[in-house]
């Protein structure tokens, strides 16, 4: 039985230490917010927070996040109040969508140490996350908006 903490929440994981924490958030807690992609940590789209740090879950080993805060697209805020995640609706940055909370989840560490990024920091931040529609212009636009929204006053 491995504990950790997910998205403020304790729970109590039977499975082994060697399991990928991606398999353990979709599918025995039910958080299906964190998508596959890739399997071996080169899309991005299976981004969490460790401890406040991305990380990709697919190759980050339950053992790895026992005892650990772990933070899922779900967890980033209860109602959608994250200005990453208003500047996403305002922006229309989805088109099919599976890479946007690993896309949202990488974004939020940039504003956390970079609160005004400039586009070459974007980009470099970023980079590491593939999305195959191509939406990277409307990505940093609402990364932009998302920056902007912070200082303004919204959530973070």
């Amino acid at each position: 039985m491995i504990k950790l903490t997910i998205n403020q929440k304790e729970h109590t994981v039977d499975a082994p230490a060697d399991m990928p924490l991606l398999w353990v958030l979709r599918d025995i807690v039910g958080l299906t917010g964190t998508k596959f992609g890739c399997g071996m940590a080169q899309c991005g789209a299976c981004t969490v927070h460790l401890n406040g740090e991305a990380v990709r879950s697919c190759v980050t080993q339950l053992g790895r996040a026992a005892g650990q805060q772990v933070v899922t697209i779900e967890g980033l805020s209860p109602d959608t109040s994250h200005p990453l995640q208003k500047a996403w609706l305002q922006e229309d940055v989805p088109q099919c969508g599976y890479c946007q909370s690993g896309q949202i989840m990488s974004a939020a560490v940039l504003l956390r140490e970079n609160p005004n990024p400039s586009d070459d920091d974007i980009d470099r931040a970023m980079s590491g996350n593939i999305c195959r529609c191509g939406t990277y212009p409307r990505i940093r636009k609402a990364i932009h908006l998302a920056a902007q929204l912070q200082k303004e006053g919204g959530k973070s």
